[in-house]
């Protein structure tokens, strides 16, 4: 069974106006000094309003659950001890009045320098699902079996329809954001490992990149774990969603490495329509049509369903299949974070949506 763990970034807000507050260096202190291998459990971001929290490598959806819910109870308590609340939110739904300062680290100072304006709109969190490969090159012929299925990825997890206030339109405009760096959303298909290392590391020499940390594509190879890692999900409202995209995820892993490994085809689709399905991915979430993995529009249920039976053998395999099914019938009747924030705030406004993304953070319960 694959190995696989997640990366989870929140935002510290206001509790009664919903407004990011600068509290990240006080919930971090709070929060513990666990690690897990080299990293804490609970680590800083680019501006100190967010927080970031990070699994140890896990092998089953339970164990992944509760480590997901220990780990939010741990950083809301924190929160709730500063003044703040945590917010498992795509985007922040309102913004403050003035920007959020960065980070004191060198890096993010850099960033600032290079692309201040970026920086400052960089209100936007995520969820980031490392499954564990052979080897790198392997890793490689994953990334290009699973890049089909990224925008329908993308469209299961939106929950950032608000910003600054008002409705954008978009499901997930967190995507929109972060697409402004030069490189992010669906990788190109590549040759082979040796492709895809001198492709980055020409990206780094032209001056796009500082580093391979900012190659942001949605999905790419770890160059810290022997893992891939998927970036394409916003953050989740509830723990069980987050535990749902993960199985999902796993599940596609381990289906593109058995396919490699009996040398079926690999999927082609071009990566301006790979472009378009993201766009159309994060405009209307899991309401209206997707883009197949052939770039052919198709309604989201006969997506979902073509998704659920290239996955089904490796669900099985592993013993997630019954848990992974129910887990998304009831995504599905719940609707997206989207869905719901639209809901909260048509009938409640701002507040609302804030207690919406806020206390189902903190009162997490495992999934069932």
């Amino acid at each position: 069974m694959l190995t696989f763990g997640v990366e989870e970034e929140y935002l510290l807000v206001d509790p009664v106006t919903g407004r990011p507050l600068p509290r990240s260096e006080e919930v971090r202190a709070l929060a513990g000094p666990e690690t897990t291998v080299e990293e804490p459990e609970v680590q800083l971001e680019l501006l100190q309003a967010q927080v970031e929290v990070a699994t140890p490598v896990c092998l089953t959806l339970a164990e992944l659950g509760g480590h997901l819910v220990r780990l939010r109870h741990t950083v809301g308590t924190a929160a709730e001890q500063v003044g703040c609340r945590v917010a498992a939110v795509g985007a922040a739904p309102v913004n403050g009045t003035g920007p959020v300062p960065v980070t004191p680290r060198p890096r993010y100072l850099a960033m600032q320098t290079n692309a201040g304006q970026l920086v400052d709109e960089q209100l936007i969190n995520g969820m980031h699902v490392h499954v564990g490969v052979p080897d790198r090159q392997v890793g490689v012929a994953v990334l290009n079996r699973i890049r089909v299925w990224l925008p329908t990825l993308l469209a299961m997890s939106a929950n950032s329809p608000l910003w600054h206030g008002r409705d954008t339109g978009f499901a997930s405009w967190r995507t929109l954001v972060f697409s402004r760096w030069p490189v992010s959303g669906p990788p190109p298909r590549f040759a082979d490992l040796d492709d895809y290392e001198s492709r980055s590391q020409a990206l780094i020499a032209a001056g796009a990149v500082s580093d391979s940390g900012q190659l942001y594509w949605h999905a790419r190879l770890s160059e810290r774990y022997p893992t891939i890692e998927v970036r394409c999900l916003d953050v989740q409202v509830r723990v069980d969603e987050a535990v749902m995209l993960a199985g999902i995820i796993r599940a596609l892993v381990a289906t593109a490495i058995r396919e490699h490994k009996d040398g079926d085809p690999v999927p082609e689709c071009p990566l301006e329509l790979l472009q378009a399905a993201t766009w159309r991915a994060a405009r209307e979430g899991l309401n209206g049509v997707l883009l197949d993995p052939a770039g052919q529009r198709r309604s989201c249920g006969d997506v979902l369903c073509q998704l659920a039976r290239h996955i089904g053998p490796a669900l099985e395999a592993s013993g997630d299949g019954l848990q992974v099914n129910t887990l998304l019938q009831r995504h599905l009747r719940r609707g997206t974070g989207a869905d719901r924030q639209h809901r909260a705030f048509t009938e409640g406004g701002i507040p609302a949506v804030i207690d919406l993304v806020t206390s189902q953070s903190v009162r997490a319960q495992p999934p069932t």
